[in-house]
């Protein structure tokens, strides 16, 4: 399964990834993530660590595996039979505008029966992420 929403926000580049880049925080601005716990301390970078608890799903672990600071970033959790890989892009627009584009990608050999079961769930919480952190940029001011 491949899902991605893109989603333009009246806020600067920078503001976005400073909301973005604090997942702790992200259950402020959306209700599909009921927790997030940072594992590893420090800001999050490469190799970073966070307990995610969503709601209808199991807790996981993600690790951060790439990322350009003020950019982009991606994620990913594992288990012995599928990977799910999350990206969050920022793109520049000018006058304090920003483009964000939100990916997610399971693989493995459980992944199309996963797709089955909760794709449709898996897709609305990505289009929640992406619609509240439009929502709370904006209201926070660019």
């Amino acid at each position: 399964m491949r899902y991605k929403v893109t989603v333009d926000v009246a806020a600067a580049p920078e503001r976005v990834w400073e909301v973005l880049a604090d997942i702790e925080g992200w259950p402020r601005w959306t209700v599909s993530k009921t927790s997030v716990r940072l594992l590893s301390g420090g800001p999050v970078a490469v190799g970073s660590e966070a307990e995610v608890r969503q709601l209808k799903l199991a807790t996981e672990v993600w690790q951060v595996t790439e990322m350009e600071a003020g950019r982009s970033f991606e994620w990913r959790s594992q288990n012995p039979v599928f990977t799910t890989i999350s990206t969050h892009r920022i793109e520049p627009l000018g006058a304090g505008r920003s483009r964000v584009v939100l990916g997610l990608q399971q693989k493995g050999f459980m992944a199309p029966l996963l797709a089955l079961a909760y794709g449709k769930l898996t897709r609305r919480y990505v289009d929640m992420e992406a619609a509240g952190l439009k929502r709370y940029c904006e209201a926070m001011g660019g």
